[in-house]
């Protein structure tokens, strides 16, 4: 952690989203940041990436890979050629971290996936980290989400290795193979009661599971079911053309088929650039998550995506649950006002910048593939329809705006008498906070540790690029506004 007051303890997932930051200054210290933990002194023989000093065996979520692959193309991007040495040596580690995954986090072989808080705290109805009442589990709609996420990075990441070294499309057939199983599960075709899907709601939604095998979902809408979302990769033409048995095999399953169902997006079709989306949410979800999404009286605030959304602040209890009693949600934007996770824990509707950037890398994935006509209703970002450029365009402005003066002169994410607001010294510098107010957007939590929050920066530049189509903008003015 980028922390010299206190000590420079490191945390595993953490660590992977400052790396993404880290490509955008110093591409080789990025790259050294992400193999780090996978170094044979860190990784469990086992296979297992250790979360922090003082608690290795906690479990955070594997992002590792798809940090790695920001690194890689960024690199690509930056110097005209990936770094397939760096990226042979992540994969490799990987698969053992996968594989632990797989024996540890999935005790039924059902794959749909537990894990624990996986670094969200109090986000649940109760203490993820703490065990269930014996016999019964807990399917979580986050860890199976993440780990979906995870066999996509790593199918994508075998594929672009299989460019170079055939052997290595196998791999690339093991992981989309994983990906698809993993999709069977969650969409209820292994058993109908453990789909984390609720059409109803249009959401993804964690189970209960009783000794007596009975199914019980946890009505909370907050970021844990909008993590499988993150579960996207678009595939371009060309990497198709050296993997042709990965190819026959998209076309296996056409249309997101597999056993006859239809359980994900993974189309045979393509869009105008003969490009093909891989991902868990297909066009009949996307819809129902993103009208939440963007939702001012659920998950939108005025400073990004709150983390568990409004209409918990009236929709508080959820009923009893078996082994756990009353099951009760607080909406609280700011710091907690719960015991729960040692009290302080935050994950009830603040602001995390870490989740938001990966929802709106999610949405532009989404947009790469389905192009500008397909939008949706957003009242509060637009009078008219969007498409999923604008909207993250939209929401990105909103995190951005947390570190720019607003038409007071005033800066969202800092108080009121903080010498970052007024101080001739001061004003022009920017310090990261843990997380951010749901409501007002004001800085909470740590102030000193929090590197994660530096993916602003990551947004900005994204915004400065999109501005830069735009050559009538005054872009220095918008930039001296910051």
């Amino acid at each position: 952690m980028p922390d010299s007051w206190e000590y420079p303890w490191f945390a595993a997932w953490d660590l992977a989203y400052h790396s993404m930051v880290f490509a955008q200054i110093d591409i080789d210290f990025a790259k050294d940041q992400i193999e780090m933990l996978l170094d044979w002194r860190y990784l469990h023989p086992n296979g297992q990436i250790p979360a922090y000093e003082w608690q290795f065996e906690d479990v955070n979520p594997p992002i590792q890979a798809v940090a790695a692959l920001k690194v890689f193309r960024a690199e690509r991007k930056q110097r005209g050629q990936g770094d397939l040495h760096f990226l042979h040596r992540v994969f490799n580690k990987l698969i053992i971290n996968y594989t632990w995954w797989l024996n540890r986090k999935d005790n039924d072989g059902l794959n749909i996936f537990e894990g624990g808080f996986m670094g969200l705290d109090n986000i649940s109805v109760y203490d993820r980290s703490q065990p269930l009442p014996p016999g019964y589990s807990l399917k979580q709609a986050d860890a199976t989400g993440w780990m979906a996420m995870f066999a996509l990075n790593m199918t994508a990441m075998a594929l672009e290795l299989a460019q170079e070294q055939v052997e290595y499309e196998d791999m690339a057939i093991q992981f989309y193979q994983q990906f698809l199983a993993i999709a069977n599960s969650i969409a209820g075709y292994v058993s109908e009661k453990l789909s984390l899907w609720d059409p109803l709601a249009g959401f993804f939604k964690d189970l209960l599971i009783s000794p007596d095998g009975s199914c019980h979902r946890i009505d909370v809408y907050s970021y844990v079911g909008l993590i499988p979302l993150f579960a996207c990769e678009v595939v371009d033409p060309g990497i198709l053309e050296k993997t042709p048995r990965f190819k026959a095999l998209l076309e296996e399953h056409m249309g997101g088929m597999f056993d006859g169902h239809i359980i994900c997006a993974c189309p045979f079709t393509t869009n105008d650039h003969g490009e093909r989306l891989l991902s868990l949410v297909d066009h009949t979800m996307l819809p129902h998550i993103v009208r939440r999404l963007l939702n001012e009286k659920e998950f939108l605030s005025g400073h990004g995506i709150r983390s568990v959304s409004r209409i918990h602040a009236e929709h508080r209890e959820l009923g009893t649950l078996p082994g756990l009693g009353s099951a009760l949600i607080e909406y609280d934007p700011g710091e907690s006002r719960t015991s729960l996770f040692g009290g302080n824990s935050n994950w009830r509707g603040p602001v995390w910048m870490p989740i938001n950037y990966s929802i709106l890398q999610a949405l532009t994935k989404f947009f790469r593939y389905l192009g500008p006509n397909f939008k949706i209703n957003a009242p509060a970002l637009a009078d008219s329809e969007l498409n999923l450029r604008e909207a993250v365009n939209a929401v990105g402005e909103r995190l951005i705006n947390m570190f720019r003066r607003n038409e007071n002169g005033r800066l969202p994410a800092f108080p009121e008498d903080s010498p970052f607001q007024h101080d001739l010294y001061w004003r022009n510098l920017r310090l990261f906070s843990e997380y951010y107010h749901g409501d007002t957007g004001l800085g909470l939590g740590a102030s000193h540790q929090t590197g994660w929050s530096g993916l602003v920066a990551n947004l900005i530049k994204r915004s400065y690029t999109l501005k830069a189509e735009e050559p009538e903008r005054d872009q220095e003015e918008d930039f001296r506004n910051l």
